[in-house]
């Protein structure tokens, strides 16, 4: 009754804007489509262990720009005033200000006639008055000889700005290899839906042939009963597939960085290719190109760089200086004057300071050295083993697929036989659970190709997406098959 009391005209309006307003919330939701690609450059922009090392790389420029600096002359400028009566103060500022006289030394008292006369204390210079000064100065100072000191500096903070950028290298191969494993993971997640799915169809149909079988009093109703369960069982493997596929693009949007609740939409699923070149060579490759071991390297040079600032002191510092004075009663720069020269500085006992300050930092190059040569052996198992698992792993495909061919040939004979009354209900749920295994298992092995492929290119150090390639899905690459096979060029 409400309703009609709104005109008509008025309620298509609403209508209407209601439409529009489900329409622009529609478009709001929509998902973003990802390729591969994209999803790593998203990862790269927000990854927090990126901006890490960004900062890093930071603090190293910063370093080698101090240690050039350095080397630079020192120039200082400062001011100040003071008003004293000190008796040796007071004098050495008249005298800075070029303004003393014979009456600041006693003049005044001085009596050629009194035998006694060098004795007599001269009250005008042991208790002057209140004397004023304004000092300005600019001064420079450069240091000639450090002893290594500055070198040292600047080969610390030139091999941490090297080590940095090698962990930056790192941190972003490892970010694709993470994001390879989110993306990658939907995919695989997806794949056991469809085997649920797939079960679960033929579940159905089991159920669907016993029941039949049943009512023809071929089958006893234990028989349907267990094919009822096994439907049941089913349907539950389908829930746990789609709870797997939610939980993998949760993985996927934390490895990305953007909000759970915003929807994306992946592109073609991904194959990573093995490296070119011989195998035998890989490990040396990764030897010299896996960024880890790079930045391990520029971390011993970096701490050889710290042992030469710490011998320097054993060494002489010389330096230079230049300085420019005004001394004035009033505010103002008067009494001009330059002082320059140079200082050498030579410590010949500290209480061992020095020495133990040097054994320290080989201390810490030796632990480095030794971490280095740890790394490396882990790091040439690491090839080895995952060259032999992605080789593994690709076999395993291509039985995986021969089993795959031979479950579905195997069901379908024994599902036939029981249709004629001839095999057994446990035969045919056993010939459908091989199945499903072998179909589970072709998917597994068909993600570990991927996976240790990555892991082999990570090791070696050139896991790129140049080293990615799409896949496309099977319905377009038969559509694309068959428009070859009718073109011109293939008659």
């Amino acid at each position: 009754m409400m309703t009609d009391s709104i005109p008509r005209r008025v309620r298509v309006g609403l209508l209407a804007g209601a439409c529009l307003y489900v329409l622009g919330s529609l478009a709001s939701a929509q998902a973003e489509t990802l390729d591969f690609r994209q999803a790593v450059d998203v990862a790269l922009k927000q990854n927090p262990d990126l901006m890490g090392v960004q900062a890093q790389m930071a603090q190293a420029r910063a370093g080698i720009n101090q240690a050039e600096g350095a080397k630079m002359p020192k120039i200082t400028v400062s001011a100040g005033v003071t008003r004293t009566n000190d008796a040796l103060n007071a004098f050495g500022i008249k005298l800075s200000q070029r303004q003393a006289t014979f009456n600041d030394f006693g003049a005044g008292q001085f009596d050629p006639t009194n035998p006694n006369v060098l004795s007599v204390a001269p009250n005008s210079l042991n208790y002057p008055g209140s004397v004023n000064n304004f000092n300005t100065r600019i001064q420079a100072e450069l240091p000639i000889y450090t002893g290594g000191k500055l070198q040292g500096y600047l080969q610390q903070a030139r091999s941490m700005l090297m080590a940095a950028q090698a962990g930056d290298q790192a941190a972003r191969q490892q970010i694709i290899y993470h994001a390879l494993q989110a993306y990658d993971g939907v995919y695989t997640a997806r794949a056991f839906k469809g085997v649920a799915a797939k079960a679960l169809e033929a579940a159905q149909s089991q159920v669907k042939t016993v029941d039949s079988l049943f009512k023809q009093g071929v089958v006893i109703k234990s028989d349907l009963l267990s094919a009822q369960v096994r439907q049941e069982d089913v349907k539950l493997q389908q829930d746990q597939a789609a709870d797997m596929e939610a939980q993998a693009m949760d993985a996927l949007h934390v490895v990305l960085g953007v909000p759970l609740n915003q929807p994306i939409t992946l592109g073609p699923e991904v194959m990573v290719t093995m490296p070119e070149g011989d195998p035998n060579a890989w490990v040396g490759q990764a030897m010299e190109r896996n960024p880890k071991i790079q930045a391990l390297q520029h971390q011993i040079a970096a701490a050889g760089g710290k042992i030469e600032v710490a011998r320097a002191d054993r060494y002489p510092q010389v330096g230079a200086m230049a300085r420019f004075d005004t001394n004035d009663p009033n505010l103002g720069f008067e009494s001009r004057s330059y002082t320059v020269g140079a200082q050498l500085n030579w410590t010949i006992f500290d209480g061992g300071v020095t020495r133990n300050a040097v054994d320290q930092a080989v201390a810490q190059r030796m632990e480095l050295q030794a971490k280095l040569q740890s790394e490396q052996n882990q790091l040439g198992m690491q090839v080895q083993d995952s060259y032999r698992k992605a080789v593994d792993a690709a076999n395993q495909v291509k039985t995986r697929e021969l089993a795959v061919k031979q479950s579905e040939e195997a069901a379908r004979i024994v599902s036939k036989r029981y249709a004629d009354g001839v095999g057994t209900l446990v035969e045919v749920q056993g010939a459908q659970a091989q199945l499903d295994k072998a179909r589970a298992d072709l998917i597994m092995a068909k993600q570990q190709v991927n996976l240790q492929r990555a892991a082999l290119r990570l090791a070696i150090g050139d896991l790129t997406l140049d080293a990615t390639q799409p896949i496309k899905p099977v319905a377009q690459l038969a559509t694309a098959q068959a428009v070859a096979a009718v073109s011109p060029s293939n008659p």
